[in-house]
């Protein structure tokens, strides 16, 4: 039997398995999983070098299935071979063929999407929102470049998919780095979910588009064996990164599956069996086997132990930095400074820290970094969402990526920051510019919703026990130097804040920091502050206010979320003084998590002091709390409000 031959007859094999595990589960996407059919054999039988027994092994070829909905073929195939599946090599064991049939089982780690943190290490992340796959793949690539890999990272994308703005964000970013050990493959079946793809996306219009992004586009007919096994294995030419755009029939094999309304739509029960007829293996056994190579070479051992770092020493850290260093000593540093200057040291201490940025480094301060170490530097340009899903990339592969840019900007990559906590991603994002207080630029440019996306994570947990994500608002330069080493230390998703304008510097360069924690500044039985980041400043000026009207108040820098949980004691709720919660973002972030924490204890009267009008530029971080009702005055009122009420 020729290669082709057998190909054929196995991708037969495990499309009989997808109809009948798509049909089992009740859903599923069984059309798309059945069109990568020749493709899912050529990779995963005969071109990808990887560790059936260990897929940890990270000298393994990778696959990101970005068209995520795709993956019944890939659990076919890879309990066809036997491969290992598990939360971790302690509780590792053979996928079989009889685990298909529990597909999309709440209790399965066979998800209806690709996700690693539920049990399928095979993938380095969770996919099904589109678009994000080919810029994880840019992070393994990046990863696999620093290690001195020769591992490929293959990826499977789809053509309406296609249409998703970050496909373009990352292929102009392999374009720009050279990423040539990244191997991107369009499955073109040319249909989407409700319909037909737009002729925008046909294979040809696809290949002149990856043209002009200074790739190499090679299509081909995704049903011929020799034609994807030479795809795949085609050297760049003249140096460029190769993009296959494969022609592949949408529900290859079964008739019904290839009609419009199919996308995500199992057969019926009475309908498998026809549909299994049709995809009836040939008369003959293959003769040629087929199965995947493995990679070859011992596994290197990764430097896994905390990373240590001493007391902060800013005449030190900004040794290259006079004014910075004159401004520390004077006794006030911008946090997004002493964040840039812990970044760099951090990158001395551990060659496992990288950093990514968004064409704000000079503002972020990231460049600190930059600067000393480039090889382990990566700019993304103005493109966020392709910064994040690489970020998760570079994480997938051991490293701790510290991804920067604006906190507004962000936004625009929530999606992606979303789908790297569904992963378990240990993936550092730093929002610079936050709050209310950048001032002149005004609210195009400030974080003001951040926390309550974040702040939303951090309220679950994820399958490692770890909230989804901790959120850190430092108030000061030592408590922006103390989180930031701690979030290099914590396997997980971490997102701090930082500021724009200078904060003087209130805790001692040997204060310690908890991840999760909060700081009782004063102590005071009438009412009780609770401040973060620049509010915090502004929460000792209030409290200096009400001492001379002879109102003692309790100040908590509550730092993080979620609240520690000794946050209540911490913070005295139920001990009869009032709450006051004063935040520089929308409602949402920490006034929220504060009143759930009262909510526990009960009887607390609490109020929460939030921007109460979409913001403006200003000269003066001053002008904008006062245009925006959080001058010291009106948090005085409120406060003495709250306190009569009391």
């Amino acid at each position: 039997m020729s290669f082709a031959d057998a190909v054929d007859a196995k991708a037969r094999e495990l499309c009989r398995h997808v109809v009948r595990m798509t049909t089992e589960a009740e859903s599923g996407h069984p059309s798309t999983g059945t069109s990568l059919a020749h493709l899912t054999v050529v990779l995963m039988y005969h071109k990808m070098r990887y560790d059936l027994a260990n897929p940890w092994n990270p000298r393994s070829d990778r696959l990101v299935l970005s068209e995520g909905h795709a993956v019944p073929i890939i659990y076919a195939a890879y309990a066809d071979l036997g491969g290992v599946f598990g939360a971790d090599p302690a509780h590792a064991r053979k996928l079989t063929i009889d685990d298909l049939w529990t597909l999309r089982d709440i209790d399965s780690a066979l998800d209806g999407h690709p996700n690693p943190a539920v049990g399928f290490p095979f993938f380095d992340a969770a996919t099904g929102s589109l678009g994000q796959g080919i810029s994880v793949a840019c992070g393994l690539g990046l990863a696999a470049r620093l290690d001195a890999s020769d591992r490929t990272v293959y990826v499977i994308c789809g053509d309406g998919e296609s249409r998703e703005g970050q496909i373009w964000e990352a292929l102009d970013f392999i374009a720009d780095h050279g990423l040539t050990n990244v191997r991107v493959i369009f499955n073109a079946n040319g249909m989407g979910q409700s319909d037909y793809v737009s002729t925008q996306q046909s294979p040809e219009t696809l290949a002149r588009k990856v043209e002009a992004y200074g790739l190499h586009a090679e299509v081909i007919d995704g049903h011929d064996p020799g034609a994807v096994s030479k795809a795949l294995s085609l050297a760049p030419p003249d140096g460029k990164p190769v993009v296959v755009i494969a022609k592949t029939i949408k529900g290859w094999g079964v008739s019904e599956l290839q009609q419009v309304g199919y996308h995500g739509k199992p057969l019926s029960a009475k309908d498998v069996e026809q549909a299994l007829a049709e995809l009836a293996p040939p008369a003959a056994t293959p003769d040629m086997e087929l199965c995947p190579a493995m990679p070859k070479g011992e596994i290197p051992k990764a430097d896994r132990g905390p990373i240590a770092m001493p007391d902060p020493d800013w005449a030190t850290l900004a040794a290259d930095q006079p004014k910075l260093a004159q401004s520390a000593a004077k006794g006030k540093l911008a946090t997004r400074h002493a964040y840039g200057l812990t970044l760099r040291a951090l990158g001395e201490a551990s060659d496992r820290i990288v950093a990514l940025d968004a064409d704000v480094s000079n503002s972020t301060f990231s460049e600190f970094f930059a600067k000393r170490f480039p090889d382990r530097y990566f700019e993304c340009r103005i493109a966020e969402q392709n910064m994040c899903s690489t970020a998760a990339g570079l994480a997938a592969a051991g490293k701790i990526p510290f991804a920067n840019s604006f906190a507004k900007f962000l936004v625009r990559a929530y999606d992606q920051i979303e789908m790297a906590a569904n992963t378990c991603a240990n993936v550092k994002i730093v929002g610079s510019h936050s709050g209310v207080s950048l001032g002149a630029d005004g609210p195009s440019q400030m974080g003001v919703v951040d926390t309550a996306f974040f702040g939303s994570l951090a309220s679950v947990t994820t399958p490692k026990g770890q909230p989804g994500a901790v959120v850190l608002n430092p108030c000061d330069a030592v408590s922006a130097y103390r989180l930031s080493v701690a979030m290099a230390n914590h396997d997980g998703l971490v997102y701090m804040r930082t500021l724009r304008p200078a904060t003087t510097i209130l805790y001692k360069p040997g204060e310690t920091f908890d991840l999760v924690g909060q700081k009782v500044l004063a102590d005071g039985d009438d009412l009780t502050l609770v401040a973060w980041g620049y509010m915090v400043h502004e929460a000792r000026k209030v409290a200096e206010r009400l001492a001379s009207d002879g109102i003692a108040c309790r100040l908590v820098d509550a730092y993080s979320l979620p609240l520690a949980e000794k946050f209540a004691q911490a913070a005295g709720l139920g001990d009869g003084a009032p709450v006051l919660v004063l935040e520089d973002n929308y409602a949402g972030g920490l006034g929220a998590a504060v009143a759930v924490a009262a909510g526990r204890v009960g009887n607390v009267r609490l109020d929460a002091v939030t921007p109460a009008r979409m913001p403006k530029s200003g000269k003066t971080a001053d002008d904008v709390l006062a245009y925006v009702g959080m001058d010291l005055d009106a948090i005085c009122r409120r406060a003495k409000a709250l306190v009569t009420k009391a």
